[in-house]
């Protein structure tokens, strides 16, 4: 697949705050990359990189363009969205729309027509009369009503209800599907667990895992609960297998993954009449990496 953003040891301080430390990001055409870390993690400041609103040292290109350099070519074809809207409070939402969308050629009626219906958003109300959830469904449509290469969206369901959230998943799919890459910023560790194709997670300013969720997964514990006739012999004394415990009817315990094949071996002997086992949630791959705290 085509590389849509490359960066390569981004450098960003502020003052005595270092909030990019050697930050390395690529993302496909045609992928949701999901970008996981809490505030001050570094991914606010790499998508202002990105946009070229500001400047870092070490390399970010968008579309094989410098970010900072050729900001006005790259941003005639992307969409972005922020987790923190403010609009012009004596527009209209469908102004606002159409004023956005203008910016890149004007948006496809049809496709503003249906996302307006999508997500149950007024455009003759003004701005200054919405909510924040009705805030972030202009910057949304806005996004979505004219097609773009790159879609980099900053915690862009903030403020939506459950049903609106599935409208924008609905959203990005489509325009992954046509082709388009897709940043995903978010805290929302099960959206992007639906969504995202690869995902980079970054702590103090450096990208410390990036990889399909499948990849990620291969670096934690699968959990296993069992029960069988007979007791597995030789369970715990297999390298790789963890917490081994027992409430009388079932064993659970966790699995490194190569050892995973060794324990289905050690199971297929004891006559196993019931067995779950459970891959790691994206959530408990973040919490690997910043701990309870995070």
């Amino acid at each position: 697949m085509d590389t849509v953003i490359r960066a390569e040891g981004l450098v960003k301080t502020f003052g005595r705050t270092r909030a990019l430390d050697g930050l390395d990001l690529e993302v496909a055409a045609g992928e949701v990359h999901g970008f996981l870390g809490p505030n001050g993690a570094g991914k606010s400041t790499t998508i202002r990189v990105l946009l070229g609103m500001l400047r870092a040292k070490g390399r970010a290109d968008v579309f094989g363009m410098d970010a900072w350099a050729d900001a006005v070519a790259i941003h005639r074809r992307i969409a972005s969205v922020p987790g923190d809207v403010t609009l012009w409070p004596n527009l209209s939402g469908g102004e606002t729309v159409d004023l956005l969308t203008r910016l890149r050629g004007g948006a496809d009626p049809d496709l503003r027509r249906r996302l307006l219906d999508d997500f149950h958003l007024d455009p003759r109300v003004k701005a200054r009369a919405y909510s924040k959830g009705n805030r972030q469904k202009v910057a949304l449509v806005a996004a979505f009503a004219r097609r773009a290469d790159l879609y980099v969206l900053d915690e862009p369901t903030s403020g939506l209800d459950p049903v609106m959230e599935e409208v924008f998943r609905a959203e990005v799919r489509r325009v992954r599907d046509e082709g388009a890459a897709v940043l995903l910023s978010s805290h929302i560790l099960d959206e992007v667990e639906q969504l995202g194709d690869r995902v980079t997670i970054v702590r103090n300013g450096r990208a410390v895992e990036t990889g399909t969720l499948a990849d990620l997964r291969r670096l934690t514990r699968t959990r296993f609960r069992v029960a069988a006739r007979h007791a597995p012999d030789g369970l715990a004394r297999l390298d790789g297998v963890h917490d081994l415990a027992s409430d009388g009817e079932h064993l659970s315990f966790d699995v490194d993954g190569p050892a995973i094949a060794a324990v289905l071996g050690v199971l297929g002997s004891a006559d196993v009449t019931a067995l779950t086992a459970e891959p790691p949630s994206l959530e408990e791959l973040f919490l690997r990496q910043y701990g309870a705290r995070a």
